[in-house]
């Protein structure tokens, strides 16, 4: 079956909190009518305590009163609460389809993925639906009820809060429109503030030796100033609607007042009709202000939801099929064109080649012919825009995603580790990994002696990208990762371009050991040392495949390669 039938959405996930949205709305329903209790309870004391004289009736309807105004701040709590727990919902059942989406971006957008950040707008969603704001659109829907309230108690009145709630509807959909520009310019420098940020962080130290401080941080406070008026618009914004409904809905129960007491003196109501309509118009609008003082974080909220929608909607293409075997026999390339993900430009293309179990491929060429390009979509990263990878016949995408790391190993130029122990980085985070399994990828990789120094052996913390390692021992690790599980295809990108002599031995035996096994290992190589033990070689110039063969015969033939390796004969006498 296909391992994907649903597609993850935000609509999908607040859909499946709808039981608690109708809880929470019933709850609405029941403190919008508790709200009536001050207006009952003014009504009552001016038109029958006051006019009787009865303190009984006071002390009664004092404690009904206290009562109900007790129940409403239960309900009120009980609502937050719920509130609360729809947000942490929704974002934990995002989570993980966010995470996947945070990885697939650079790969299928390539750099149009800088400025999406699925877990940014996933984090305001939670914000939102977990604050006051949910609580003013579920007492919106009773604003009529209240109009009605105030018509049955008088007609003039009644058009008066009317006519008020128009003017605020108004300026409530002014304020939309008027914000939806503002909003998202917020959010588009906000996002390239923070990729400054990231990229000056993640490289301190050339930053540090260079002498770049001072250049990045005039470049950051460059965007700082869009940001600034930017966000000032959408504030001054909103803090004028805000206090302009503010003061309307003031002035409102003021007339309110005012046309109580001419209709009050004409004897056409009672004292007590005049206070409560005031009340009660005031609570009618109450969810206006309200909303409107959460308009931006409701915008914002808006934006992040239809951004996370389309993300996950274009992230989520595992179509592979559960339980399909495993590759054991050939890996064969038809005809392959590949590019860098959502770029025009063709970076490699007619390449065809076919490998048989134990076969080593060597890749060589000039920097920039397009090997790790190969590389790359050999792995399944980058998009094969014509012709085919096939592995027993089939093409990488008919495995998920999942599965296919149980068959494949990536060793690329820029090794990155994960905040993590050694064993964790070595057996890619999985939690059933057992210590033989990771101590044999260690050992095939010879770096088991070198964990066995570090200070808490395999248990050893390494920090966020391999931090307290040098670049020659996160190289080690990560063909240790790529080697762990033994996997069919295995593909080296530049393995030994941090390696000493004794690396290179190891990395040398590993690549036999796999061929040995029957399992597929292809090198990406400057340094010839690399292809000892492989027995054929793919050489690529200006993006297309020169030649594919037996080793041995292409270095007798081929005079033409760029980079460290300049001819066949040159190469040949170093292997």
């Amino acid at each position: 079956m296909f391992s994907n039938p649903v597609r993850p959405s935000v609509s999908g996930a607040i859909r499946t909190c709808r039981s608690a949205f109708v809880g929470i709305f019933i709850v609405s329903a029941v403190l919008n009518v508790l709200m009536l209790t001050g207006p009952i309870f003014m009504l009552q004391v001016y038109d029958r305590v006051l006019a009787s004289g009865s303190v009984p009736t006071l002390l009664v309807l004092s404690a009904i009163t206290i009562g109900l105004y007790g129940l409403s701040g239960i309900l009120d709590i009980l609502r937050s609460k719920a509130l609360l727990r729809v947000s942490m919902r929704v974002y934990t059942s995002l989570t993980n389809p966010v995470l996947r989406a945070n990885i697939r971006l650079p790969v299928m957008l390539g750099g149009k993925s800088a400025g999406l950040h699925p877990n940014r707008d996933l984090d305001t969603i939670r914000r939102f639906l977990g604050s006051p704001g949910p609580s003013s659109i579920f007492d919106l829907p009773f604003m009529p009820f209240y109009f009605l309230l105030i018509f049955v108690m008088h007609s003039a009145l009644g058009f008066l809060a009317l006519a008020g709630g128009a003017v605020i509807f108004l300026l409530v959909v002014f304020n939309e429109y008027s914000s939806r520009t503002t909003t998202k310019e917020v959010g588009q420098t906000t996002a390239a503030q923070s990729k400054v940020m990231e990229t000056a962080r993640r490289n301190a130290e050339v930053v540090g030796a260079m002498g770049m401080t001072g250049r990045l941080s005039q470049r950051y406070g460059e965007l700082v100033t869009p940001y600034f008026y930017a966000q000032q618009q959408a504030t001054d914004r909103s803090n004028f609607y805000s206090s302009t409904i503010k003061l309307l809905r003031m002035m409102l129960q003021s007339a309110m007042l005012g046309l109580g007491a001419y209709l009050a003196i004409r004897q056409e109501i009672s004292g007590g009709v005049m206070i409560a309509s005031s009340i009660i118009m005031a609570r009618a609008l109450s969810p206006i202000e309200q909303a409107v003082s959460h308009w931006p974080s409701f915008v914002a909220s808006r934006q992040a939801m239809g951004r996370l929608n389309q993300v996950l909607l274009q992230c989520d293409v595992d179509r592979g099929l559960q339980g399909l075997p495993l590759p054991k026999g050939d890996l064969s390339i038809e005809e392959m064109a590949t590019s860098a993900p959502a770029e025009p430009v063709v970076l490699l293309q007619d390449v065809a080649l076919t490998l048989k179990a134990g076969d080593g491929l060597g890749v060589i060429g000039g920097s920039g012919s397009g090997k790790t390009s190969f590389a790359r979509a050999l792995v399944g990263v980058w998009p094969v825009l014509k012709g085919a990878i096939r592995l027993d016949g089939s093409t990488i995408d008919q495995w998920t995603e999942d599965e296919r790391g149980r068959f494949i190993g990536y060793l690329p130029q820029d090794v990155e580790l994960f905040d993590g122990t050694v064993a964790d980085n070595i057996a890619r985070f999985d939690k059933d990994a057992d210590v033989v399994s990771i101590v044999a990828a260690a050992k095939l990789a010879g770096v088991h002696n070198l964990v066995a120094g570090l200070p808490d052996g395999y248990n050893t913390m390494i920090g966020d990208g391999g931090a307290r390692l040098s670049a020659g021992q996160r190289q080690r690790i990560g063909l240790a990762r790529a080697l762990y599980g033994n996997p069919f295809l295995i593909v080296l990108d530049e393995p030994n371009s941090n390696l000493d002599v004794e690396g290179e031995q190891a990395l040398s035996r590993a690549i036999l050991e796999v061929r040995q096994r029957g399992g597929i290992v292809v090198v990406v190589a400057h340094r010839s040392s690399a292809l000892l033990s492989v027995n054929k070689l793919l050489i690529i110039q200006g993006g297309r495949q020169v030649a594919f063969g037996d080793k041995d015969q292409l270095l007798t033939n081929v005079s033409i390669l760029n980079g460290s390796m300049q001819s066949g004969k040159a190469l040949a006498n170093a292997v």
